[in-house]
């Protein structure tokens, strides 16, 4: 245990500082080679809570604390420690204890004694500070205030519901593979290995509990993959046909790109900005053995890597601030600024209005985001429309809300999609 909190607690801090949850637990992963699965677990499981809850953690703290802590690894070990006090099934006594141990670790000559007596005052007060929390706005909701204030002005019939379930955990999703098997086919496998799932759409599964990829029968294979339900509209939409030429124009990590792939041979081209992300694509095209000509680039200026030809279908899902994603990604909540939106907006007006030129007369592009905020999603979408008369926008099939914005509940993440036709 004392191993788990110590590493959780380098987490918390740089996650803190400024990093990306994913990129913190994936360099972790790569240095800590010889940590047992059970501790890679309890090491996300503290860091993901940790963060999910930080709004009530900050509030409790700043009531125990007679002055801030500059410490940044100190201040994670004491949030992390809050955490597992609140939620661990390990004795308080014991969390405390090893909270104490990695505190002798951190080189502050004051961090033993702070830490045990932080974390025993939480316990005497417990009562008293989580009745205080439960009232605050920021720790109630734990949420900045202004993203609170943004969503209760998006959705004010909704928004106290949007929160909650933005601090929820995530439904484990998977898509069958149709050139594998048909859903049916593995729902049996799974219901062979002891794992209890639903169908909730014709390729799409969802898991009662979430497990490591590598119980999932037949994953190395290529026959599944992990892909929220919300996600796996993006590809059907684009009613992709064979020999078709189908541009992914933000294709990392690659799930959409490969769900084209398995839905129709077509000529498809992946491209990203990022070419360590393009990685990631490129390995989940080999796990499924599928093929796509991947480049590098910049979906806001085509004619850096574009050959001229245009295209019958563009996926553009966009670059975003992650809203409706962020129980599965809860640093954004701590790492997003106001006027991230701005940029963001500035930046997805730019490749629409790029990839509209890259698309063929009587073709289709779907406008997509993980955004759950209107100026990314129906905003943007409204001033492209009023820049280009000859962009017609196609309904979307039910059960798809015609507006396009899916909003995070027990099945799904939060996505909006707009699909145009030219």
């Amino acid at each position: 245990m004392f191993l788990t909190q110590r590493l959780a607690c380098e987490v918390v801090a740089a996650v803190l500082g400024g990093r990306n949850l994913t990129d913190t637990l994936l360099a972790t992963w790569r240095r800590e080679t010889t940590l047992l699965p059970r501790q890679r677990s309890a090491v996300q499981d503290i860091s993901y809570g940790t963060l999910r809850a930080y709004g009530r953690i900050r509030f409790i703290l700043e009531r125990l604390l007679s002055r801030p802590i500059h410490e940044p690894d100190l201040h994670a070990l004491l949030a992390t420690g809050i955490y597992q006090l609140r939620h661990s099934r390990a004795a308080p006594y014991t969390v405390v204890d090893h909270a104490v141990k990695v505190a002798g670790k951190l080189g502050s000559g004051r961090g033993k004694g702070l830490v045990n007596a932080v974390l025993r005052n939480y316990l005497r007060q417990q009562d008293e500070l989580e009745a205080a929390a439960a009232a605050d706005p920021v720790a109630a909701h734990d949420h900045p205030a202004w993203w609170v204030d943004t969503m209760r002005q998006a959705y004010p019939a909704d928004w106290a519901s949007l929160i909650a379930a933005s601090n929820g955990r995530p439904p484990m999703s998977l898509r069958v593979n149709q050139r594998q098997c048909q859903r049916d086919d593995y729902l049996a496998l799974l219901a062979a290995e002891g794992l209890a799932a639903r169908a909730v759409s014709s390729v799409g599964i969802q898991l009662e509990q979430p497990v490591a990829v590598d119980r999932l029968p037949k994953f190395a294979e290529g026959w599944v993959s992990v892909q929220d339900i919300g996600a796996q509209w993006a590809a059907p939409l684009l009613d992709v046909q064979p020999g078709m030429r189908v541009l992914d124009a933000c294709a990392a990590p690659g799930g959409k790109t490969c769900h084209l792939l398995e839905l129709a041979d077509v000529e498809l081209t992946a491209v990203d900005v990022d070419a360590k992300r393009l990685d990631r694509v490129r390995g989940n095209l080999e796990r499924l053995q599928l093929r796509a000509h991947l480049l590098e680039g910049d979906a806001s200026q085509p004619q850096r890597w574009w050959d001229g030809q245009q295209f019958d279908r563009i996926l553009a899902d966009v670059p975003c601030s992650a809203t409706g994603v962020v129980r599965r990604h809860p640093d954004i909540k701590w790492l997003r600024r106001p006027e991230d939106f701005a940029n963001f907006a500035t930046q997805q007006a730019a490749m629409l209005e790029a990839l509209w030129g890259c698309l063929k007369p009587g073709g289709l592009l779907l406008y997509a985001t993980c955004s759950v905020f209107p100026q990314e999603n129906a905003q943007q979408l409204t001033a492209f429309l009023a820049r280009h008369p000859e962009a017609r926008r196609v309904p979307l099939p039910a059960p798809l809300p015609s507006h396009g914005q899916l909003l995070p509940n027990d099945d799904h993440d939060g996505f909006y999609y707009a699909l145009l036709a030219k």
